[in-house]
C-alpha cells in the first residue's frame, strides 16, 4: 500500500478514536483539526492514485466529517437564496 493511502487510513482510525472521547464542544474541535490534516492527504492520494480515488477518499471523509459538511451546505444555500435577483 502506498504512503498517500497508509495516512488516509491512518486519519481514519484516529478520527475513529477521537469520536469515541467525551468532548465538551461536541467534537468540534477535533473536527477542524481532522479537516486540517485531511486536506492534504486527499491532495497527497490524488496526485499519487489520480482524481476518482482521490474523490473516493474525500467521499469517505466526508462521511466521517459529515456534520460540518451539512453545515456548509445550509450556509451556501442561504448565501445562494440572498443573492438571487428579485422578480
Amino acid at each position: 500500500m502506498s504512503l498517500s493511502l497508509t495516512l488516509a487510513c491512518l486519519w481514519a482510525i484516529g478520527a475513529n478514536i477521537l469520536a469515541m472521547t467525551p468532548s465538551k464542544d461536541h467534537h468540534w474541535r477535533n473536527a477542524y483539526v481532522l479537516i486540517a490534516i485531511g486536506i492534504p492527504i486527499v491532495g497527497y492520494v490524488a496526485l499519487q492514485h489520480g482524481p476518482w480515488i482521490g474523490l473516493l477518499v474525500m467521499a469517505g471523509g466526508c462521511s466521517v466529517l459529515r456534520w460540518p459538511v451539512i453545515y456548509l451546505m445550509r450556509w451556501v444555500r442561504r448565501i445562494g437564496s440572498r443573492n438571487e435577483p428579485a422578480e
